[in-house]
Order: structure tokens, then sequence, then C-alpha cells
């Protein structure tokens, strides 16, 4: 077996964040590490969207990020800790858009190590320095510097080890230009590590360490050590030299405190509390993340709570001695894992879970009458102030980057009836967990619909002027007639405009620098500046069918096939060109292309006609309307496109500021078929010539073109049954679809309320379209969940979803209503007899309060404590038919649909698993485990409890099994049937080593996985009733979860990333028995006998929550998708024949020695983390190369015996390759066009396939096509299963068992 592995959406989750000026321009950027990649994000000054403008794979993990700048420069770099061993030093290139590699140090070994430095990174403010530590003993001192070329230059590492000694935080000391200072926050424990009794452990005490690098004798010294009263995680930075009084913050439990060398004492505030918070008062509060903020006037920070809570943080400061600290409540967001400020007064909140978020600091709270609190007002020991949270006013919230992490669990199905599945997808935590609902495509701003009085056929928008940077006219054409609308601040008709209302319009456009065209069946209107019109009637009876325009040319065919051209000359005036092009065929579509600024035309014309062919002409002066080339096509053609892509669009940008080797793109002709077919031919700027060839099915209706501006850049919309934007992003071409409904036309828009959008018709209205999140994979409609979503089933035929939410260290909606009345109760009784009446409307005001969970975030109830519900969702409505409470301390674990077969009637039952008062640490279960029985009642509008079933352990896991129930109950496999007043124990099996966390089942076999055990292979004996084990895994592997693919066959993940298929060989006997009192029939390393072979192994550096055999396109092949904890959504797609399988396992190999990860991971290794990788090829180095340099990609391509183009196309193939299937097997497609579009273009002409009464004729399968994921060896002529004549399925054996 060999897959292909392919990232569908890259890992949304953010670890760490840093900004600044990385592209050298006065513009910030920020650059956020997403565990494996590092992404760009440029937010708008303007509007505040953000835009992702490069995202690199770094292909090792990024352990910790951090940007210095050198002195007197303009340009920030970046410094990368990761797993490789070596410091990075990365400076982005905005021109190239890519990161290039300054300097790269090794240090150490490669992998997460404790010693190995790599975990904490922190740089010197004024750009000296940099210092690099591990979790234990080891830091690393590099000094920066200027060569005499002013590029940067690193040195070698300066050790600042200390032996026994855990680093918990590194901060760069500001003190101007003296030597650079670093603190550390370190713990020695060496006297708790010789101390057998733990009594040493448990008074162990941190230290605040500074660590001087003195320049003049290139060396580090440890300046000086003070052992800290409280616990603390992290330190702030204060900026000193000339900027402030220089020292750190201290962040611990409950205070935050100053410090700093010399005669400056400690400044000690204590952290502020909500009051009425229904926390536990006892429990610590600390903050987890912040941001500084640092003007030529003023610093300041803002710090966050673990609640949510930003507090704007200032030093009171005399003659550089800080008096006094303060604090003041600013607004409650989501728990950030980053934070930065923007100098353009935007906050960058990387949430630890859910979107990540843009802010406007609208104030910072001074003029607010928020309580401020100073750590000179005397506070007793213990003791804190007290503030009322509210809803935001200093922060606004202007836009968010979609984030899925952490996806807890995933089913792909069609239940909307899209023809395309969508992605049902439990993400979040606590109060902020959503239930998506994913489908393939950009998400559309519908900006303006309005109905218009009958049905329109086309839609255009035009300028008055070519340097307008906005449209002036929307002009509509209806069957008999042309609607002409002005663009304002309304949408409303005009009369003056010269367009001719009384007849329809088959083109109109801008022509010169402020003149107007209109083409009509009639005619030709050419409307000047001055309103003066001049009119071009067409001969005789023939009237104009089609016709080609830009700013300058004009081409109209006339009935009969008879092309005429025009050209504007330097006056203004059209005139057209004294010889008319007679076609062989009546014309169906025509293109022109833009004409490239400095040039007095666009050089050539494509005629579609109706014999199936499109030709290019020459409209050079010296050989005009000649034939330059020919391309045959599998069905008509609907409309042409010549496009630039990769370009600026000239019509947007004026000549003056724009710069010509920007704009140069590749030359494309996309040809839109009538079979709903889209091809894409690369057209040479030079001869004419089409060559590269790509197909793509869109849809069942032909495909009309339209030229479009996406971020200054030229794109294509293709309309068929589904609306499609082919463009460049990242260096990349796109092809995705738009998550819209049909449209029949559509044009380029741009107003001052919407600078790129699309105006377009369907039915009887006008639309105005916007695309703001360009890059996205998914659009997502959103279902708000209760608590964190544990696992959720479908049911079948009916599609609605039963969710289970549980959420630890929570309160039930009932559980804090009873902790309110509590806190009132204790208030009361308290109180002093003179205070009762104060204590009363403090008790009323406890009971009255009532913070959304969703803004403030789920109150913590303390450890033991779960809260738990059961909800009914109609995932497609995204409605919420029905929830119920589980009582207070029963957690849900497990949740499974099931049909019993002593139920005559067709139904279904929802078993759901749950633990009564579970303690994790140490773990004891003080209620047992239950299982709860529902049915669906009131027309599956809500779930009815039938009984509860006690267990004596946690229910993990449930699943269906020949018309019973598998359960998991701690290490134990129970069947069981349904009873009238609970279920009944039928079958029980203790073999299983520590804890089942799966169950799968196929036939008579259960698949079941243990916590730390891997899989076993377990065979339901019916006779004997009897659970028996008869093979297992060799590994000992963590399973998260597992799928399998067909009898013999699982594919399985663990909890470290890892991704594997095991399975079992042909010689295995199931219904073998150990007998446990032989020793010599004790199975291999005190397992089974009998061993399952491990197929593949690859390393995905993400835990995967979820694995799923799914078509993701209609009449597409099958392939095992996974879901991971970070939000990246993936596919392991498997080969179908040997060649595809050598090409790529080739072309994977010269990639990592030609493009080596950019922090110096070595690729193999960091695949075969914990296994070496086996039978699986990573397509996302695969897809690299296409950013490689043009002589790199032919020296790769020769190796492999094709050309860059067939490498780049066979890559886009791969990807598409459920795309390309459907085109064959479409609806409406008729079979005998099957064959012409079964092979790909050659030169100027398509080979055209030889009618044949197959749907692929003779076409060869390839060597392993029949058996999508079979045996890598193919079928054994010994095989009992092949012998017997049993069918095969699509993911190779069909149990036996009549399952």
């Amino acid at each position: 077996m060999h897959l292909l592995n392919l990232t569908l959406q890259k890992a949304t989750g953010i670890n760490c964040a840093a900004h600044g000026n990385f592209a050298g321009t006065k513009q910030q950027e920020i650059i956020a590490s997403r565990g494996q990649t590092l992404d760009v994000i440029r937010p708008d000054p303007d509007s505040g969207k953000m835009h992702i403008t490069h995202s690199m794979d770094m292909f090792g993990v990024i352990r910790s990020l951090s940007s210095f700048r050198l002195i007197g420069g303009t340009k920030d770099y970046i410094v990368v800790g990761t797993d490789s061993g070596k410091i990075t030093i990365l400076e982005y290139n905005p021109t190239k858009n890519c990161y290039d590699r300054i300097h790269q140090e090794t240090f150490g070994k490669s992998g997460c190590r404790r010693i190995v430095p790599g975990q904490y990174i922190a740089t010197d403010p004024k750009g000296r320095a940099v210092m690099i530590g591990a979790i234990e003993k080891q830091k690393l001192v590099f000094i920066m510097n200027r060569d005499s070329q002013a590029r940067l230059t690193i040195s070698s590492p300066l050790e600042a080890h200390k032996a026994n000694t855990f680093l918990y935080n590194v901060v760069g000391v500001d003190v101007g230009f003296e030597n650079p200072l670093f603190a550390c926050l370190e713990m020695d424990y060496e006297e708790a590590d010789n101390d057998p009794t733990g009594e040493a452990a448990q008074k162990s005490q941190q230290s605040l360490t500074f660590y001087e690098l003195d320049l003049g004798l290139n060396h580090v010294v440890r300046k000086f050590t003070e052992t800290l009263e409280e616990r603390a995680n992290f330190l702030i930075a204060v900026p000193g030299g000339n900027d402030g009084p220089s020292g750190i913050l201290i962040c611990s439990e409950n205070y935050i405190t100053y410090k700093n060398l010399g005669e400056q004492p400690d400044v000690r505030a204590p952290i502020p509390r909500r009051r009425h918070d229904l926390e536990d008062p006892d429990r610590g509060m600390m903050f987890v993340t912040y941001t500084a903020h640092k003007t030529k006037a003023l610093f300041f920070f803002l710090l966050q709570t673990e609640q949510g809570d930003i507090f704007k943080v200032t030093l009171t400061s005399d003659e550089d001695m800080v008096t006094e600290i303060k604090m003041k409540y600013l607004d409650t967001i989501p728990v950030a894992s980053s934070l930065c400020v923007l100098r353009t007064g935007f906050l960058f909140v990387a949430c630890e879970f859910g979107n990540h978020r843009l802010y406007q600091i609208a104030h910072l709270g001074d003029a607010d009458d928020e309580p401020e609190f100073s750590s000179n007002t005397p506070v007793e020991e213990g003791d804190t102030f007290y503030f009322r949270p509210r809803e935001a006013k200093n922060l606004l919230m202007v836009d968010e980057l979609q984030s899925l992490s952490p996806i807890m669990h995933c089913k792909i199905l069609d239940l909307a009836n899209e023809d395309t599945p969508q992605f049902y997808t439990a993400c979040g935590t606590s109060a902020r967990s959503t239930l998506r609902v994913l489908r393939h495509g950009l998400e559309v701003t519908e900006m303006a619909v309005s109905e218009l009085p009958g049905n329109p056929n086309a839609v255009w928008t035009v300028r008055k002027h070519g340097d307008d940077k906005f449209d002036a006219y929307i002009v509509v054409s209806f069957v008999n007639a042309t609607l002409v609308l002005s663009i304002g601040e309304t949408v409303e008709e005009v009369a003056d405009s010269g367009f001719l209302g009384t007849t329809p319009t088959i083109a109109c456009s801008l022509l010169g620098d402020d003149a107007l065209i209109q083409v009509y069946p009639e005619g030709i209107r050419h409307i000047r500046a001055d309103k003066r019109v001049n009119e071009w009637k067409s001969p005789g009876k023939r009237t104009i069918t089609k016709c080609a325009i830009n700013e300058r040319q004009l081409v109209i065919s006339l009935t009969g096939g008879e092309l005429v051209y025009f050209e504007m000359d330097q006056t203004g005036q059209l005139n057209e060109y004294t010889e008319r092009k007679e076609m062989q065929s009546d014309v169906s579509c025509m293109a022109l292309g833009e004409v490239p600024p400095g040039e007095a035309r666009s050089r050539f014309l494509a005629v579609g006609l109706e014999d199936n062919t499109v030709r290019l002409l020459s409209l050079d002066p010296q050989d005009c309307l000649s034939p330059l080339s020919l391309q045959a096509l599998p069905a008509p053609a609907e409309s042409l496109n010549i496009v630039e892509l990769g370009s600026k669009d000239f019509r947007r940008e004026s000549s003056a500021t724009s710069d010509t080797k920007e704009r140069r793109g590749v030359l494309y002709l996309n040809i839109g078929l009538q079979n709903g077919v889209l091809l894409r031919s690369v057209l040479d700027p030079v001869t004419g010539d089409l060559s590269d060839t790509r197909t793509r099915y869109l849809g069942s209706r032909p495909v009309k073109l339209f030229r479009m501006t996406i971020q200054g850049n030229q794109a294509v919309l293709a309309v068929s049954s589904r609306a499609w934007l082919s463009y460049h992003y990242q260096n990349r071409f796109l092809l995705t679809p738009l998550s819209y409904e049909t449209l029949e036309y559509a044009s380029a828009f741009s107003s001052d309320q919407c600078p790129e959008g699309i105006v377009a018709i369907a039915s009887n209205t006008l639309r105005i379209l916007a695309l703001d999140k360009l890059g996205t994979v998914f659009n997502e409609t959103v279902t708000p969940l209760r608590y964190t979503p544990r696992k959720f089933v479908i049911h079948p035929t009916i599609g609605v979803m039963v969710t289970i939410e549980t959420d630890h260290n929570a309160y039930t909606l009932e559980g804090k209503i009873q902790r309110k009345q509590e806190m009132a109760r204790e208030l009361l009784t308290t109180a002093e007899p003179t205070d009762q009446d104060m204590a009363k409307v403090l008790a009323s005001e406890i009971l009255r309060g009532d913070l959304n969970d969703v803004d403030f975030g789920a109150p913590k109830a303390g450890p033991g404590k779960w809260a738990s519900c059961v909800r009914l969702v109609h995932p497609v409505a995204g409605k919420t038919l029905w929830v119920e409470d589980l009582p207070q301390n029963e957690a849900a674990f497990s949740v499974c649909l099931v049909k019993f077969l002593v139920r005559a009637e067709e139904e279904y039952f929802v078993l759901v698993g749950t633990a009564v008062d579970l303690q994790l640490n140490p773990r004891q279960l003080g209620g047992g485990g239950r299982l709860r029985t529902y049915r669906f009642v009131d027309d599956f509008q809500k779930l009815e409890l039938m009984h509860v079933t006690p267990v004596d352990e946690v229910p993990h896991s449930i699943a269906a099994f020949q018309g019973r129930v598998a359960v998991a109950v701690g290490r134990s496999l129970r069947i069981y049937d349904l009873g009238k007043k609970k279920l009944l124990r039928k079958c029980e099996s203790k073999q299983i080593p520590n804890m089942i966390v799966d169950i799968k089942t196929m036939g008579s076999r259960l698949y079941i996985s243990d916590v730390s055990e891997s899989v076993h292979f377990v065979k339901y004996k019916v006779k004997e009733n009897v659970l028996s084990i008869f093979a297992d895994d060799t590994f000992p592997r963590y399973i998260t979860c597992s799928m399998p693919l067909d009898y013999n066959t699982i594919a399985i993940a663990d909890k470290f990333g890892n991704f594997s298929v095991i399975r079992l060989p042909a010689t295995v006997n199931e219904d073998h028995e150990d007998d446990p009192s032989s020793f010599w029939d004790r199975g291999l390393l005190n397992g089974a006998s009998q061993k399952a072979e491990s197929v593949c192994n690859f390393y995905l550096g993400e835990t995967i929550t979820s694995l799923q055999k799914a078509t993701l396109i209609p009449g597409g092949s099958e392939s095992v998708v996974y879901t991971t904890l970070s939000g990246r959504i993936g596919a392991f797609v498997p080969f179908t024949s040997r060649e595809d399988q050598e090409f790529f396992q080739h072309l994977e190999l010269h990639l990592r020695n030609e493009k080596p990860p950019l922090c110096g991971r070595d690729h193999l290794h960091y695949r075969s983390y914990y296994w070496p990788v086996k039978g699986v090829v990573d397509g996302d180095l695969c897809e690299q190369y296409n950013a490689l340099d043009y002589a790199k990609q032919k020296e790769i391509a020769e190796e492999l015996d094709r050309t860059p183009n067939e490498v780049a196309k066979k890559l886009e193939d791969i990807r598409n390759r459920g795309a390309r299937e459907l085109m064959c097997f479409g609806r409406g497609t008729p079979a005998t066009l099957l064959n012409k579009i079964a092979l790909q273009f050659i030169g100027k002409c398509v080979v055209l396939l030889q009618e044949s009464s197959g749907v692929l004729g003779n076409l060869p399968r390839g060597p392993s096509s029949g058996t999508f994921l079979g045996s890598p060896r193919g079928p054994s002529a010994g095989s009992p299963r092949e012998s017997a004549g049993s069918p095969r399925g699509v993911l190779g054996d069909l149990p036996r068992d009549g399952a």
C-alpha cells in the first residue's frame, strides 16, 4: 500500500506570534507560528482586514519565536527556535514573497529534548544579542553584528549553562547601550533530586538570575541571583535607557512585582479579581500573556489574566526609581497565547482556542470611571482588589481569522444534498465551543441585492475616464432593452449616459481615456466625452452575434462567421480594418487580452467556432487576422478569456505608480466548454502557441468566463452550475469554488464602499458581492454549543445529530444557581448585624449577576467537578432541537447510534456512556459509570430517556455490533442487548491490558484500541458466546482514533502525531486460541501469538482526532481524511498505479536535497520521528516544487524524464483527481465524450480518442487500480478469500461474515 499525504487546510491554531516591520516598510506585520508553519499576517490599516500574505511549511516543530532589529536598521529579523538543534535567523523578502535564511547555526541534537536549547528565545532590545535556552541546564548567547556590507553576522555561541536547573522563562533586559543583560526565571532541583522523602521538592523555590554578556571580553557571566517568594510564570522587560527606568516585571500567582538591579526596592501589587466571582476564592490568579507598547512619550503594558480580563499596567517613576505600579481594567476578550499591539492602534489576539481576532483600541481607559488599582494602596497579605467585568467598550473587534483549533470530532457527509460532502466538525472548548459545517469554497459577502424589472441576460460595469479609480455605470442588458444605473451613494437609473436603451447590448466598455462604446445586434455606438455619438451599422440584414473588446480594440462577428476588426487611433477615432476575415464556421465566442502598458494593441484574438475548435489570430498590422495556432476541443466553446495571471490589473493601476517588472505574469487562454469543462492553456506572448493545457470539470452548465480584479491582480471568474474563481495567491495558482447560489452573468465591480467586488445577475436580481477571505479552503456556518464537544453521531436517514458535551472544572446551569445561593447565604451569615442591609444588597446582586460565559469565560468550579449535556441538533439548519443537562458531576464520554435486533421495527436508539464523580488525579471513580439509553420521539425533535444501566467503570467507547452493542467499560469489553428496564450483559472479555479508548466493528470482528497498547483484533464466536483476541500489534501505540480500511487492515493514529496502517498477514487464523496455562502458547511479547504487520508509518506532527474514509467529490476515489487538534484537515490519497507512486517517490527524494526545510530539520528524520516513514509520500513537500527556481525545476524534471510543465501538471492532477474523475463520470456528460476528454492536450491540438463502447475504452488501468487500498503484494493465488471468489470492495477485502 502506498499513500500520498496532502494537506487540505493547514493548522489554524497559533502557538506564538511576534510583530515588527519585517517587509522593511512603515507598515507592521505579524509573524505567527502554527506549530509547523510560519505565516505573515498583514492587517490593512484602513479597513482593518487581516490578510495572510505568505505561509511556509517548516517541516519541523517551531518551539519559540522572536523578532529583533539591529541598531539603526529599518527592518526586523525573525529568530526561530525549532527541534532541528539549530538557531535560524530569517528575513522576509516582500518582493519574492518568501523567507530568506540569513544564518543557521548548529548547537545541539535534533528533536525536542530537555537539555537542547530552543524552547526559549530572548533578544536584546537593541538587537545586539540573542539568548536561546533549554528547559534544563543549557543556555547559549549569540552576538549579532554587521559586516562591512551592512549584512547581519552572528557569532559562535557563548555558554551560560547551569547544571541541575530548570528554566521557566527568559527575557532581554533593556539597559540601553550597556552590556546586554538577560533575566532568567530558574529553579535549582539538585537538593530535591537527592532527597528521597520529597520534602525538599515541596520547599523548592524559584530564583531570578541576571546574565550579563560582556562585549569586551566576549564572555557571559552570572551577575546576580535572588530567590523569589511566589512561584512565577513569566517575566516582562521594562523599557530602559532614555525610554524608561529599565528592570523587569515578574508575573507570579496573585501578584505582579517590579525588580531592578541596584538600590531599587521591590514594588509589588496584587492581581485584581472579579467581584462576586463564582470561582473558588482560594484558587490563585495569574497573568498568562502580555504585550508592551512604547512611544517617545510613554509606554504601557497590556496583561491578560487566565479569565481573559485585560489590564493596562503603567509604572510611576521618580528619577529612574519606580515608586508605583498602576493597573486598570480595560476589557475582557478570549484567552490568548500571544498579544501584539501595532502602531496603527490595532491589537492582534492569537486566541488559544477559536477564531483569532483583531481589535481596534478605541480608548486606553484614561477617561472612563473604572477604578485604578495602585501598589501604594495598603492591602493585607492575601487580599486583593476587586472589579466588575462589563461589556467591551475600549476594544472594538474589526476582523477575525478562522481557526478550527481544536477539532474534537469530525464526520464527512452530504446531508445538505449539495453533491459535494460537507465537513461536520465539533470545535473549541468550554463556552466558546461550536459545531461548524465546512463547505469547500470561498466565503461570499453579499453587499446588496435588488430586483430588476424582468430577467436580464448580461451585466457590465463601465468607468467614465481611464484614470478613474471606481466604476461609474452598471449596464444591464435584457432581451429587448438596456438599463443603465449610476454608481454613487445609491444605485439609480440614469437616462443621459448615451447608451441606447431600446435594444439589447452585446458588450460595452470604456474606450480610450474618456469614450464609451456599446455593441448591440444592429451596430456599434461610440459615445465621446462631449456626448457626441458615432454609429456604425451592420451591413444589410446581417446582425452582430459576438464581440470582443478592450480599451483600444474591438472585434465583432457578423452572421455567417465574418470578423470585422476596429482599432482606435491617436485622435480617439475608431477605425475599421480594411479587410474582413471569413471563418469556416459560425463564431460561438471571442476574446481579446488587455493592452499591455507601453504598447498600442493586444497582439492576439481568440475565436471559438462551432466546429469544436479555438483559433488564435494575429492583430499585428503586418499580418492582421492571419491564423497563428489552433486547438481542437472535445465540445463547443461557450466562452473565452485571455488573462495574465500573477500580474497587476492594468485597468485599475495608474501607469505612473505601477512597475512594469512587477506586473509580469503568465499569459493564459481560458476556454469554457458547453459541457461544463474549463480548459486553461499557456499562451506564448511572442508566437501565439498554446501549450500545457489543464482541464477541470466545474459543473453541469456551460462555462462562462469573466475577467476580475482580486487584490490588485487579474483573475478569472468561471460561472457554471457553480461559480469558481481562478486567481494567484501567495505565488500559487488556485481555482476555488464560491459558496454562493448559481450565477448567470458577472462583471468586475469597484466603488468606494466595495473597491474589489463582483456585480452579478441571478434570475431577476442584481447582486453586488465581495470576496474578503482569499486563500481559505473552507467557509463555515457555526452553531454555538455550551460545553466542550466530545463526540457526535448522525442519524443515517433523518440527518439529525446527537452531540455529547462535557467540561471538567465547570458548573452546570443548575450548579451555577446553587453556587450563587451558597455565596449569598455565606455572605448573610458572616455579616455583622450592623452590616446586614449592605449584605442583603450584595446578596441580591450576587443572585442577579449573570455574566455571559461566551464573552467572559465559564467560571472554574474546581477539580472533580463536571458539567455535561446531550444535545439534538439539525446540522444543516444550524438549529438546536433539544438539550438535556446531565446532573452536576456526571460526565458524558461516549455516544453511539444502535439498531437492536430484538426490536422488529427499524428504530434507532442513542446510547450515552457517562461517569459519575470522576477524579482525574489521583484517578478514582466515586459514583461508577452509567449507560443511558434514549429513543427518538416527537418526529425526531427530541430524545426520551428509556433507562439507565449502571456499570463499574468509565464507558469510554460504544459501538453497534451485530444488532447489539459493544461497550468499553474500563479495560473490559462487554456486549449488551436491549432490555425493558436496563441493558442486558451478554458477553464479557477482560483480556485488554489497560483501558479501551476506541471500538470499531466489521463483520464478526472487533478492533479494540487500548490507551497505550495499540490495537487488538477480537473475534466474537457466536456459538460459544466468547470474545477471543486472536492478534494484536507489535508496537505500543497511544491510540486516539482508528478506522478499518478493510477486513484485515486498519488505520490508526496516536497522541504523538503518528499515522500508521497495520494489516493482518494472510496466514492469520482468527479461530486460533492461546492457552493461558501453557508457557509455550504464550504470545509474542506477552500479547497474542499472532501479530499484525505495519504497512504504513508517517509522522504528521499534530495529534489526529478523527479518521474517516470519504469521497470528497462525487465520482472521485476514496481517501482517508484526518483532522487534528490544531485545526488541520488533510487526506491520505492512495496511488492508483505504480507509475504515480514511483514518480512522487522520486520527486520527494529530489526535493529533500534541492529544497531542504528552511529551519534546518532533516525532512526524512522529521517524518520518521518515532518510526521510520514507510509507504507514505509527503505531498506537501512535493508541492514545494512549484516554489523552486526554473533552473532547479528543469534540472529535477530532466532527472524524472519529464518537462517542468508536466511535473507541475502531475501535482495539480493528483490534488484534483476527484474532479478529473467527476469530469468523466459527472451528471449530464455523454458517454461518448468521455474518451475525448480522457487524454491531455499535446502541442496545438487535442488528441481525441476514438469512440468506443466502453466508458474509458481500452485505456490501461495501472497495476493496482482494482484494489484501491489492497495488499502491496497484489492478490495472492493462495489466498482462501480470492480462491473462493469473494468480491473485492473499493477499499480492499470485504468481510466474510455477512457484514
